[in-house]
């Protein structure tokens, strides 16, 4: 027989980053923004790693400018902030997450097109 959980519900908490994530989930023009990037975002070139979906990249890009974190930070917030992730639209159990590099690579692309910050 195996044992329950007993660790307790940490997504079931009401926290106010967890508030604010919600309501920029229904402010935000996502698809209108990412519509706007998509022509300068990189595509796979078959050499190196896969890039990272755009609509993730891009929420990365919006919680490092709401949160104040830079890119070490944001990369280390992804290890730490499950929140971070979901947002982020990230599966959950993924082999990888973006770097430092690739989180500041990013910001060149979406600036491209005039910021979206």
């Amino acid at each position: 027989m195996k044992q329950a959980d007993l660790g307790p519900d940490l997504s079931a908490k009401r926290t106010r980053k967890r508030e604010f994530l919600e309501q920029m989930e229904c402010v935000v023009t996502w698809a209108a923004l990412i519509a706007l990037i998509e022509p300068v975002y990189g595509k796979k070139s078959g050499v190196g790693r896969p890039p990272f979906a755009l609509a993730s990249m891009l929420r990365l890009h919006f919680l490092q400018q709401w949160f104040a974190l830079s890119e070490p930070a944001m990369e280390e917030a992804l290890f730490d902030v499950p929140l971070f992730r979901e947002f982020a639209q990230l599966p959950t159990g993924v082999a990888r997450l973006p770097d430092e590099s690739t989180i500041l690579r990013f910001r060149p692309e979406a600036d491209a097109r005039g910021s979206v910050t």
